[in-house]
């Protein structure tokens, strides 16, 4: 897959779509930012642009991408579209880690010690 000249550059038809998915995030979406990665020492973002996807929550320093999957993520089409994201992403190098939403409402320390362990292992 090409990859594109400046991969971190916002496109401009996504900026609109990525402030309206930070201004009306999921549930799980606002817990694991307000209750744990706002105050994570490493730089991150919310809704990040890369490339021509939007990704949930983005490290830039640990290059780690965690996707929270709600169930539109398992339907045929939606497995495929995530296959085709995951692949985009870790051909740029970056590692993506994708957590159900019912593990954030379920078992968020669990989610918090698995990302804590991949982005201190990628730094």
């Amino acid at each position: 897959m090409e990859q594109p000249n400046r991969m971190f550059e916002s496109d401009s038809l996504l900026r609109p779509r990525a402030r309206e998915l930070r201004n009306n995030a999921t549930k799980q979406e606002n817990h694991l930012w307000y209750d744990f990665l706002r105050e994570r020492p490493e730089h991150r973002y919310r809704q990040k642009i890369i490339g021509e996807f939007i990704v949930d929550f983005y490290c830039p320093k640990a290059k780690l991408v965690i996707e929270l999957d709600g169930m539109q993520h398992y339907t045929p089409q939606g497995l495929a579209y995530d296959e085709e994201r995951s692949a985009y992403l870790e051909g740029l190098g970056l590692r993506v880690v994708r957590f159900q939403n019912r593990e954030v409402d379920k078992a968020f320390y669990l989610v918090r010690k698995k990302i804590t362990e991949i982005a201190e292992a990628q730094l």
